[in-house]
């Protein structure tokens, strides 16, 4: 089971959206698996990813001098070799992408590594089978989001949905999201500064800003 399952979206608006991770099992494969888990990163880092994270420890380094305004002027400095060395210890990791190419770039690499623990990428069905092809392996497996069940009809529109679900843990709330499309909306924002806002609240590094910024472009101009 993974937190990146409820991502919400058709299976086409997942065309730029590939989740990474390796997950060493306790007691079966985590002795010794740090340098191994800083290796999978090193990959991940050489394939422009859009997002890196340690679960143990968040994605973005943290700064000094923080206050409670910094979210809305911070510029996301994407250090993944901090991310890197940041891995003390055992723990899931991941990288997100938002090309096909560097995805199974990357996934190819990371299959010839061998890694000896468990590996799952996060899409679409067919962009998955499509990264085992181009990976020289067979998919084995599939999980599947049931999706949101509101009979009331309480849940945001699509794209707030699709905003928010991009950090697994519920860190980027569903307000948050609407004001970041407002604000895009108004001009009072780019939607790349937006993207990169929303990508600051998700701790483990799963969230794409590539995929965030698409989602706050097609809302440019359009009212609810």
């Amino acid at each position: 089971m993974t937190n990146t399952l409820h991502r919400y979206g058709t299976a086409e608006s997942f065309r730029d959206d590939y989740i990474i991770f390796a997950i060493p099992s306790k007691g079966i494969n985590d002795e010794d698996c740090i340098p191994k888990l800083k290796e999978f990163l090193r990959i991940c880092a050489s394939h422009s990813p859009v997002n890196m994270g340690n679960g143990n420890r968040g994605s973005l380094a943290p700064e000094k001098g923080l206050d409670p305004t910094v979210h809305w002027n911070r510029i996301a400095i994407k250090d993944w070799e901090s991310v890197i060395e940041g891995v003390i210890k055992p723990g899931t990791v991941s990288a997100v992408f938002s090309t096909k190419e560097d995805a199974e770039a990357c996934m190819k690499e990371i299959v010839t590594a061998d890694f000896g623990f468990s590996v799952n990428m996060s899409t679409s069905v067919e962009n998955a089978i499509q990264a085992a092809e181009a990976s020289g392996i067979k998919r084995h497996s599939v999980e599947y989001s049931l999706g949101f069940y509101d009979p009331h009809d309480n849940l945001p529109d699509s794209q707030v949905l699709a905003l928010s679900t991009m950090c697994g843990h519920g860190m980027v709330s569903f307000n948050m999201a609407k004001k970041m499309i407002e604000m895009v909306q108004e001009g009072r924002r780019s939607s790349e500064d937006a993207a990169n806002t929303l990508l600051r609240f998700c701790p483990c590094g799963i969230y794409n800003s590539d995929r965030a910024k698409r989602i706050l472009e097609q809302r440019r101009g359009k009212t609810e």
